[in-house]
């Protein structure tokens, strides 16, 4: 195929939505809650790496997998340790593995990976063990976490490279894992160890440089009228053979085994027969190029036809910083494996294999089909009876050519920004009845996002800080019945409430949140949890439309008042309600727009040289808009009123008079002038001329500094022949001349940065850039200078 021609077929497969429909979904989360101090965190000195949980909601812990310690820890405060064993290499292990090559203090070492519970209630563990995987059984009882020292061969069921993406399930007693099954990690493997164990073919049309994310399983034998039996479904990328490029092209699948698997009889022994594959497709805006799984969470339902798989996508192109979420239904899925057409390879043009779709006729039993009634009514009730053209055909041809689709044609959530990596989904019953899918997403820089989708509209409820520097989110654990999520990172393990309904402090700001956690209750007056009011008929709730009409009518904001100083810039401070919200500025009832008086910033307002005319009332207006509809909230008012020369006399009195009650008595209450930050863009020939002031007054300083300076080594100099009348003079002189410095006054702009929660860095200075002297301070008639007689010593 000529390159222009493979670029137009891959343009066709890959072309991403117009960016137009992706703009509706290039969310922003409404609230930003920055790390707090108070945040739930474990981690223990010299340990990293945590990233392999186990939820035991039977036993009340967090079982967590670090680097060489596995802790148990308590499902309601993690920070609480309740036992954990070590783990450690032995000496001989970590000479072995560095004679290898590998590095003594990071791969030699021993990761946990793997942690499970059994159907007898102990956990099942496995290490890397310095590149020699080894598992082992864990019991916990009476508050003791033990290893039970029977150590078995971990390969194929543990990674041997800590930092190479795996994924495993427990079905019963049977370990289903996706690793590599050798030290270099070229030979990949689809493992389930068992007493019928049964591994993937070592072909590249079955697995090609494969990186595993995520297994889980679907129990489509109940309630199935066709017989059906239970499925494993496995999500991965790997490099494309059915592409005819020249670089290596990576995509994403999905594939399946049935459970009741037992291979083939002549063909395939001891090998999946019923291994299919297929690639996931989630176009990303800005990449021409495949997107890639880097995690999926199964949210399932009691209908196994309507559970749903939540993935995490990423361009595989380190030029795009776009991450998105698809949804694939396990029935969509389904039909694509049991009724889609199957690729196959053919040889052209000497020796080049190319991947067509298959048109010819497929066997009967269908393959790669789990044994089902139509099996049975053949003859067949194991995989072992299959007839070997069936199996043949399915050894060589395991990858089917339809790509399965997203659940609503296109991505859930697309976002700008940090990279996602983890997800976790909950299912929430709300108060108008429906369940709605709340997804809790990890990102790179260690922030959660908290997203649900509302009738197609994708809406980003809250990010939340949860490490006080950035860390990649590396696992995610959610557990419904304590209403906690888990995450895990190389730093630590912080824990976190699925919601905070404090967080909104009125009835606008809760039912605007559209949280389906919370609810305004009118009986209290506050934002609480839906699952815990005892009448749900006194909260209010408004998910799909935002609306408010049902909250009761707000306190009105007390004006704050403030002094105008003429000449001064006023800065008066305002945050939107929310990152969604707009700042809308009235004066006297009138809005205002910025120009060359007023700069209007997300902080707030500057009021540029203000005047007399600028005394009012000023308020400050936040713009919500939830379905076109606008919701405003009044956050601040402010009245300001004209400077006297009353309050001067008045100031001064306070500053100089002092009774002997008064520290018995409190002060009153003076009001506030505001001298805020001119923005550079707003510099103007007044602020060159403040400038120039600002230069002289600095020179002026420098030349008092020297004067003293010079009178300082002069006295020195002359002390041992003067007599003790003229030292007092000069003592006195240079007193003189530095109390009469100290009453000049000198506002030189002083930095300062105010960050909102939009992580808008905002840089403020305090005063106007003007100079005030003292009266008195003309510098040529101080006495001081009298006896100066040599300019050369200035």
């Amino acid at each position: 195929m000529s390159p222009l021609s493979a670029l137009g077929v891959f343009c066709g497969l890959f072309l991403p939505l117009s960016l137009s429909e992706y703009n509706t979904h290039n969310c922003i989360p409404r609230k930003s809650v920055l790390y707090q101090d108070n945040m739930k965190l474990f981690r223990e000195e010299g340990i990293c790496n945590y990233s392999t949980m186990l939820v035991r909601e039977d036993l009340g812990l967090l079982l967590l997998g670090a680097r060489e310690a596995v802790y148990a820890l308590d499902i309601n405060d993690i920070s609480i340790k309740k036992s954990w064993v070590y783990w450690r290499v032995t000496k001989e292990k970590q000479m072995e593995c560095t004679y290898k090559g590998k590095h003594a203090e990071i791969e030699c070492r021993n990761y946990i990976r793997t942690l499970h519970k059994v159907d007898d209630g102990r956990m099942y563990v496995c290490g890397t063990n310095a590149f020699s995987p080894t598992c082992d059984y864990m019991t916990y009882s009476e508050g003791q976490l033990r290893l039970e020292e029977a150590q078995e061969e971990g390969k194929g069921k543990c990674p041997f490279d800590p930092f190479q993406r795996y994924s495993s399930i427990m079905v019963g007693n049977d370990l289903y894992s996706a690793t590599s099954i050798n030290f270099l990690g070229s030979e990949p493997v689809v493992l389930r160890s068992s007493s019928s164990a049964l591994r993937t073919e070592f072909k590249s049309s079955w697995l090609n440089e494969p990186n595993f994310v995520y297994m889980d399983l679907v129990p489509e034998s109940n309630n199935n009228p066709e017989g059906n039996d239970d499925k494993v479904y496995l999500f991965f990328s790997e490099n494309a053979m059915e592409y005819d490029f020249y670089n290596k092209l990576m995509v994403s699948r999905v594939a399946r085994v049935c459970k009741g698997d037992m291979g083939g009889q002549r063909t395939l022994q001891r090998k999946w027969t019923s291994f299919l594959k297929a690639r996931l497709d989630c176009s990303l805006p800005e990449s021409s190029l495949p997107s890639i799984v880097q995690d999926v969470f199964l949210l399932k339902n009691d209908d196994w036809s309507k559970s749903v798989f939540y993935a995490v996508f990423t361009p595989q192109s380190s030029l795009s910083d776009i991450s998105a979420v698809c949804a694939y239904s396990v029935s969509a899925i389904g039909d694509v494996f049991n009724k889609g057409k199957f690729k196959t390879p053919v040889t052209v043009e000497t020796s080049h294999v190319k991947w067509v779709m298959y048109s010819g006729e497929v066997p009967t039993p269908r393959p790669g089909a789990c044994i089902n009634n139509a099996a049975r009514a053949l003859g067949m009730e194991r995989s072992l009876d299959l007839p070997d053209k069936t199996l043949q055909f399915i050894r060589d041809r395991p990858l089917m050519d339809e790509a399965v689709r997203p659940l609503t044609g296109g991505p859930l959530l697309v976002k700008k920004g940090a990279m996602f990596t983890r997800l976790v989904v909950d299912n929430v019953l709300a108060l108008d009845g429906e369940r709605y899918a709340v997804m809790f997403i990890g990102t790179e820089n260690g922030y959660v996002q908290k997203a649900v989708n509302y009738a197609g509209e994708m809406f980003i409820i809250e990010e939340i800080q949860l490490y006080q520097t950035p860390e990649a989110i590396r696992t995610l654990r959610l557990s419904s019945s304590t209403g906690q999520l888990y995450a895990g990172s190389d730093f630590g393990a912080v824990q976190m409430p699925l919601s905070d309904c404090g967080h909104y402090e009125s009835c606008l700001d809760c039912v605007l949140g559209r949280d389906p956690y919370c609810g305004w209750d009118l009986s209290t007056g506050i934002c609480s949890a839906v699952a815990s009011s005892s009448s749900d008929t006194n909260m209010i709730q408004s998910l799909k439309d935002g609306d408010i009409s049902k909250c009761p009518k707000s306190e009105t904001v007390k004006p704050e008042n403030y002094t105008l100083v003429p000449g001064n810039n006023i800065k008066l401070p305002c945050h939107p309600a929310s990152n969604l919200a707009q700042v809308h500025w009235l004066f006297l009832g009138q809005q205002l727009h910025a120009d060359a008086k007023y700069y209007i910033y997300i902080g707030g307002i500057l009021i540029l040289n203000a005047s007399a005319s600028d005394a009012g009332q000023y308020t400050c207006e936040s713009v919500e808009q939830v379905k076109s509809r606008p919701h405003t909230r009044t956050m601040a008012v402010y009245q300001l009123r004209p400077h006297t020369k009353a309050e001067d006399v008045e100031e001064a009195s306070e500053m100089t008079t002092e009774s002997p009650h008064s520290h018995n008595t409190p002060l009153p209450e003076v009001p506030q002038t505001l001298e805020p930050p001119l923005p550079p863009e707003s510099w103007s020939v007044d602020s060159r001329v403040v400038g120039l002031q600002v230069a002289v007054a600095l020179l002026s300083l420098m030349l008092l500094g020297l004067v003293a300076w010079n009178l300082y080594k002069r006295s020195f100099r002359n002390r041992s022949s003067e007599n003790s009348g003229a030292g007092q003079v000069k003592r006195l002189s240079v007193d003189y001349i530095q109390n009469r410095t100290s009453v000049i006054k000198l506002l030189g702009p002083t930095p300062s940065h105010n960050a909102n929660n939009n992580h808008h860095a905002v840089v403020a200075f305090k005063g106007n850039g003007e100079h005030h002297f003292s009266p008195g301070g003309n510098i040529s008639t101080m006495d001081g200078l009298g006896y100066i007689d040599n300019e050369s010593e200035i």
